[in-house]
């Protein structure tokens, strides 16, 4: 019937239906699965949002390009994620941003259609699916407030406390490359880089090829 079966129904939304309900609903259409390869797009920015979609494995990046082709990542979505669930039901149904694979991804993609009649059958499916749609529209507003429209410092700054808390102490180690780290703030990494230099010599923070320390204010 469908290769990843055993997928759709690890997916916690997706559990709360019967496997004879996911089968019927991938034989008539209603529920299709997508692969995507590493680097592939899956939604340009300003492509209309037809259909709800739920990473069944994989990892995408939902990615802003400005006018110098500068990248900057708000925020990254895996499995188990919602991709188009807050744009479906919108006036304005279009995906304000680029998604992007960053590694071979599964999506299972569902009809508007055949959602709407899931919410009306399913009480506790429309429950966890409006929890996810709120919880991923809190996750991309507090990424924009944290990044748009201020310096590289302050950006740098904000992204350390935020996981200085995370990760509780203030020598944060970085779970990316500092070019991930440049893309995700919307800069260059040569920039990037003249920034952290001036830190360290303002006593701001240390660092090396692993970690920040976020040094205390006196």
């Amino acid at each position: 019937m469908n290769n990843f079966m055993t997928l759709i129904e690890q997916s916690t939304l997706l559990n709360l239906l019967t496997t004879e309900e996911i089968r019927s609903y991938l034989s008539d259409g209603s529920f299709r699965t997508a692969v995507y390869n590493k680097n592939n797009i899956v939604h340009f920015a300003g492509e209309v949002c037809v259909k709800l979609e739920i990473i069944l494995s994989g990892h995408v990046f939902v990615e802003r390009i400005d006018e110098n082709g500068h990248i900057m990542t708000l925020a990254e979505f895996f499995r188990d994620d919602l991709l188009g669930g807050n744009l479906l039901f919108s006036k304005n149904p279009y995906y304000p941003m680029t998604i992007t694979a960053k590694q071979p991804t599964v999506i299972l993609e569902i009809s508007k259609e055949r959602l709407f009649k899931l919410f009306i059958v399913h009480h506790s499916f429309l429950q966890k699916y409006l929890e996810f749609v709120s919880d991923n529209a809190t996750i991309l507003g507090d990424r924009i407030k944290r990044y748009v429209n201020r310096t590289i410092r302050e950006s740098v700054i904000s992204f350390l406390e935020y996981e200085s808390k995370k990760q509780n102490t203030n020598q944060i180690k970085l779970k990316m490359t500092k070019k991930a780290l440049a893309e995700m703030i919307g800069v260059q990494r040569t920039s990037l880089s003249r920034e952290l230099a001036k830190m360290k010599k303002d006593g701001l923070i240390l660092y090396d090829a692993d970690s920040i320390t976020l040094l205390k204010k006196k």
